[in-house]
């Protein structure tokens, strides 16, 4: 059971969250994180899974690993009542942020927050990760009035959503930790990697797709 600094603190709602319910101890099982579900209107429809290992890394072929793994179980389970596209891909770059533990291994960076429950009448936040403590993570904002505090402290229950922001030093942070897409992966990346021949539904066909963004 994951502790508490691994557990996911933004979540999915509706269709997602029941994706999200099916594919989780999947992934799980397999040494995987999710990282996020989320369905869309591209291409009719779009079940998107980010997921990765728990140091942050995640392989073309890893995501082909995964897709593989929790297809035959959404088949299954049927949570999507219509023909859907699946896509496997790595968090990316400017990669979510949904566990106490991404927050931590991202300190010094910046990000973009915003809450579900408004902090002193405010929800969105931009400025630089200064680690979690008492179930707060610490922002650095760059611009504050004179007089104002430079940090605050958000609540780790109400985050909304929360992301990097892509800069220089991010992409060569993530280049070195290995959790950016290599050169030779970039065409792979715009083009999207077909794994599986469509397969039949009672509802039409699914075509799956993996990716590393």
């Amino acid at each position: 059971m994951a502790n508490d600094r691994d557990k996911r603190l933004v979540t999915e709602s509706g269709v997602a969250a029941r994706v999200a319910a099916i594919v989780e101890p999947v992934i799980e099982d397999l040494g995987f994180n999710l990282v996020r579900v989320r369905v869309t209107g591209t291409n009719g429809c779009t079940v998107q899974i980010m997921a990765e290992r728990p140091d942050g890394t995640m392989s073309v072929d890893e995501c082909e690993t995964v897709s593989r793994a929790v297809s035959p179980v959404l088949d299954l389970e049927d949570p999507i009542d219509r023909e859907y596209y699946l896509e496997v891909s790595s968090p990316g770059i400017d990669r979510p942020l949904v566990r106490a533990s991404d927050f931590e291994r991202w300190a010094g960076h910046e990000v973009k927050i915003e809450l579900a429950v408004p902090l002193e009448g405010r929800k969105r936040f931009r400025g630089f990760l200064r680690g979690v403590e008492n179930g707060t993570v610490a922002v650095e904002l760059p611009d504050v009035k004179e007089g104002d505090e430079r940090i605050v402290r958000l609540p780790l229950t109400d985050l909304g959503e929360a992301h990097l922001v892509l800069t220089d030093e991010l992409i060569r942070e993530s280049l070195r930790r290995g959790s950016a897409p290599a050169a030779e992966d970039a065409d792979e990346t715009d083009s999207e990697i077909s794994q599986a021949e469509p397969a039949p539904r009672s509802r039409g066909p699914q075509k799956k797709t993996s990716k590393k963004e």
